[in-house]
Protein backbone atom coordinates (compact mmCIF):
# COMPACT_ATOMS: atom_id res chain seq x y z
CA UNK A 1 0.00 0.00 0.00
CA UNK A 2 2.88 2.34 0.78
CA UNK A 3 4.52 1.52 -2.54
CA UNK A 4 1.25 2.19 -4.33
CA UNK A 5 0.97 5.57 -2.60
CA UNK A 6 4.56 6.38 -3.53
CA UNK A 7 3.86 5.29 -7.10
CA UNK A 8 0.79 7.57 -7.27
CA UNK A 9 2.80 10.48 -5.95
CA UNK A 10 5.56 9.76 -8.43
CA UNK A 11 2.97 9.50 -11.19
CA UNK A 12 1.58 12.89 -10.24
CA UNK A 13 5.09 14.34 -10.33
CA UNK A 14 5.72 12.76 -13.70
CA UNK A 15 2.41 14.05 -15.06
CA UNK A 16 3.24 17.50 -13.76
CA UNK A 17 6.70 17.32 -15.27
CA UNK A 18 5.23 16.15 -18.57
CA UNK A 19 2.69 18.95 -18.54
CA UNK A 20 5.42 21.47 -17.78
CA UNK A 21 7.54 19.96 -20.50
CA UNK A 22 4.61 20.03 -22.89
CA UNK A 23 4.03 23.70 -22.13
CA UNK A 24 7.73 24.35 -22.51
CA UNK A 25 7.71 22.55 -25.85
CA UNK A 26 4.69 24.52 -26.96
CA UNK A 27 6.32 27.66 -25.82
CA UNK A 28 9.57 26.68 -27.48
CA UNK A 29 7.66 25.79 -30.63
CA UNK A 30 6.06 29.18 -30.57
CA UNK A 31 9.43 30.79 -29.98
CA UNK A 32 10.91 28.69 -32.74
CA UNK A 33 8.20 29.78 -35.11
CA UNK A 34 8.88 33.33 -34.18
CA UNK A 35 12.59 32.77 -34.67
CA UNK A 36 11.95 31.03 -37.98
CA UNK A 37 9.87 33.96 -39.09
CA UNK A 38 12.57 36.31 -37.93
CA UNK A 39 15.19 34.13 -39.59
CA UNK A 40 13.24 34.06 -42.78
CA UNK A 41 12.84 37.73 -42.53
CA UNK A 42 16.48 38.24 -41.77
CA UNK A 43 17.64 35.25 -43.85
CA UNK A 44 19.69 34.01 -40.94
CA UNK A 45 20.00 30.32 -41.75
CA UNK A 46 22.55 29.85 -38.97
CA UNK A 47 19.98 30.70 -36.34
CA UNK A 48 17.49 28.29 -37.88
CA UNK A 49 20.07 25.49 -37.76
CA UNK A 50 20.81 26.22 -34.15
CA UNK A 51 17.11 26.11 -33.36
CA UNK A 52 16.75 22.81 -35.12
CA UNK A 53 19.76 21.42 -33.26
CA UNK A 54 18.36 22.50 -29.95
CA UNK A 55 14.99 21.04 -30.90
CA UNK A 56 16.61 17.72 -31.72
CA UNK A 57 18.54 17.88 -28.45
CA UNK A 58 15.33 18.57 -26.51
CA UNK A 59 13.56 15.73 -28.28
CA UNK A 60 16.39 13.39 -27.30
CA UNK A 61 16.19 14.61 -23.73
CA UNK A 62 12.42 14.07 -23.80
CA UNK A 63 12.96 10.58 -25.19
CA UNK A 64 15.41 9.87 -22.37
CA UNK A 65 12.94 11.17 -19.78
CA UNK A 66 10.14 9.09 -21.33
CA UNK A 67 12.37 6.03 -21.20
CA UNK A 68 13.26 6.72 -17.56
CA UNK A 69 9.57 7.18 -16.74
CA UNK A 70 8.69 3.90 -18.45
CA UNK A 71 11.49 2.13 -16.53
CA UNK A 72 10.23 3.67 -13.30
CA UNK A 73 6.68 2.53 -14.00
CA UNK A 74 7.96 -0.92 -14.97
CA UNK A 75 9.96 -1.14 -11.76
CA UNK A 76 6.95 -0.04 -9.74
CA UNK A 77 4.78 -2.68 -11.42
CA UNK A 78 7.46 -5.31 -10.87
CA UNK A 79 7.78 -4.35 -7.19
CA UNK A 80 4.00 -4.41 -6.79
CA UNK A 81 3.91 -7.85 -8.40
CA UNK A 82 6.76 -9.09 -6.18
CA UNK A 83 5.02 -7.67 -3.12
CA UNK A 84 1.79 -9.37 -4.13
CA UNK A 85 3.63 -12.66 -4.69
CA UNK A 86 5.40 -12.32 -1.35
CA UNK A 87 2.10 -11.53 0.35
CA UNK A 88 0.50 -14.57 -1.30
CA UNK A 89 3.45 -16.75 -0.29
CA UNK A 90 3.22 -15.41 3.25
CA UNK A 91 -0.53 -16.05 3.31
CA UNK A 92 0.05 -19.60 2.11
CA UNK A 93 2.75 -20.14 4.76
CA UNK A 94 0.45 -18.80 7.46
CA UNK A 95 -2.41 -21.00 6.22
CA UNK A 96 -0.08 -24.01 6.12
CA UNK A 97 1.13 -23.29 9.67
CA UNK A 98 -2.44 -22.83 10.88
CA UNK A 99 -3.43 -26.08 9.19
CA UNK A 100 -0.48 -27.88 10.78
CA UNK A 101 -1.37 -26.38 14.17
CA UNK A 102 -5.01 -27.44 13.76
CA UNK A 103 -3.95 -30.96 12.75
CA UNK A 104 -1.52 -31.11 15.69
CA UNK A 105 -4.24 -29.94 18.07
CA UNK A 106 -6.67 -32.44 16.62
CA UNK A 107 -4.13 -35.26 16.92
CA UNK A 108 -3.27 -34.18 20.47
CA UNK A 109 -6.97 -34.20 21.36
CA UNK A 110 -7.36 -37.67 19.84
CA UNK A 111 -4.34 -38.94 21.80
CA UNK A 112 -5.67 -37.32 24.98
CA UNK A 113 -9.08 -38.93 24.52
CA UNK A 114 -7.39 -42.26 23.72
CA UNK A 115 -5.25 -42.08 26.87
CA UNK A 116 -8.29 -41.09 28.93
CA UNK A 117 -10.25 -44.06 27.53
CA UNK A 118 -7.34 -46.44 28.16
CA UNK A 119 -6.99 -45.15 31.73
CA UNK A 120 -10.76 -45.47 32.23
CA UNK A 121 -10.72 -49.02 30.81
CA UNK A 122 -7.79 -49.93 33.06
CA UNK A 123 -9.58 -48.43 36.03
CA UNK A 124 -12.74 -50.39 35.17
CA UNK A 125 -10.67 -53.57 34.79
CA UNK A 126 -9.07 -52.98 38.20
CA UNK A 127 -12.48 -52.30 39.76
CA UNK A 128 -13.95 -55.41 38.11
CA UNK A 129 -10.97 -57.51 39.20
CA UNK A 130 -11.20 -56.17 42.76
CA UNK A 131 -14.95 -56.81 42.85
CA UNK A 132 -14.46 -60.36 41.56
CA UNK A 133 -11.68 -60.88 44.09
CA UNK A 134 -13.82 -59.51 46.93
CA UNK A 135 -16.75 -61.65 45.78
CA UNK A 136 -14.52 -64.73 45.61
CA UNK A 137 -13.09 -64.02 49.06
CA UNK A 138 -16.59 -63.41 50.40
CA UNK A 139 -17.83 -66.69 48.89
CA UNK A 140 -14.74 -68.45 50.26
CA UNK A 141 -15.46 -67.01 53.70
CA UNK A 142 -19.08 -68.15 53.43
CA UNK A 143 -17.96 -71.62 52.35
CA UNK A 144 -15.41 -71.78 55.15
CA UNK A 145 -18.04 -70.67 57.65
CA UNK A 146 -20.49 -73.21 56.21
CA UNK A 147 -17.90 -75.99 56.54
CA UNK A 148 -17.04 -74.82 60.07
CA UNK A 149 -20.70 -74.72 61.06
CA UNK A 150 -21.27 -78.12 59.48
CA UNK A 151 -18.28 -79.56 61.33
CA UNK A 152 -19.48 -78.03 64.57
CA UNK A 153 -22.95 -79.47 64.00
CA UNK A 154 -21.40 -82.85 63.20
CA UNK A 155 -19.25 -82.68 66.33
CA UNK A 156 -22.27 -81.67 68.37
CA UNK A 157 -24.26 -84.53 66.84
CA UNK A 158 -21.49 -87.03 67.61
CA UNK A 159 -21.16 -85.58 71.11
CA UNK A 160 -24.88 -85.95 71.64
CA UNK A 161 -24.74 -89.47 70.26
CA UNK A 162 -21.81 -90.18 72.52
CA UNK A 163 -23.64 -88.74 75.50
CA UNK A 164 -26.73 -90.74 74.58
CA UNK A 165 -24.62 -93.87 74.21
CA UNK A 166 -22.98 -93.17 77.58
CA UNK A 167 -26.36 -92.63 79.20
CA UNK A 168 -27.65 -95.84 77.62
CA UNK A 169 -24.61 -97.75 78.80
CA UNK A 170 -25.08 -96.35 82.29
CA UNK A 171 -28.69 -97.43 82.25
CA UNK A 172 -27.65 -100.88 81.07
CA UNK A 173 -24.95 -101.07 83.74
CA UNK A 174 -27.40 -99.91 86.40
CA UNK A 175 -29.97 -102.44 85.25
CA UNK A 176 -27.37 -105.18 85.27
CA UNK A 177 -26.23 -104.16 88.71
CA UNK A 178 -29.82 -104.10 89.91
CA UNK A 179 -30.49 -107.50 88.40
CA UNK A 180 -27.27 -108.88 89.88
CA UNK A 181 -28.22 -107.44 93.25
CA UNK A 182 -31.71 -108.91 93.03
CA UNK A 183 -30.27 -112.22 91.89
CA UNK A 184 -27.86 -112.18 94.81
CA UNK A 185 -30.68 -111.52 97.24
CA UNK A 186 -32.80 -114.22 95.69
CA UNK A 187 -29.98 -116.72 95.92
CA UNK A 188 -29.35 -115.67 99.50
CA UNK A 189 -33.00 -116.12 100.34
CA UNK A 190 -32.98 -119.48 98.58
CA UNK A 191 -29.96 -120.58 100.59
CA UNK A 192 -31.61 -119.33 103.72
CA UNK A 193 -34.77 -121.24 102.90
CA UNK A 194 -32.84 -124.46 102.18
CA UNK A 195 -30.92 -124.16 105.40
CA UNK A 196 -34.19 -123.56 107.27
CA UNK A 197 -35.68 -126.67 105.71
CA UNK A 198 -32.57 -128.63 106.60
CA UNK A 199 -32.75 -127.50 110.22
CA UNK A 200 -36.42 -128.37 110.44
CA UNK A 201 -35.73 -131.89 109.19
CA UNK A 202 -33.13 -132.43 111.84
Amino acid sequence: KQLEQEWLEEQKKLDLMMEIERLKILKEEEEREKRKQEARKQGAQVIVDQIQERTIHRMKEQEIRDKERIELLTNIERMKKEDAEQAEAKRRRVNALMKQAAEANSQALIEKEKRAKEEKDQENEIIAYQRAKDQKEYEAQLEAQRIKDEKEREIQRLRELQEKAADRQAEIDALRAKRAFEEGERQARERERLQQLKRERI
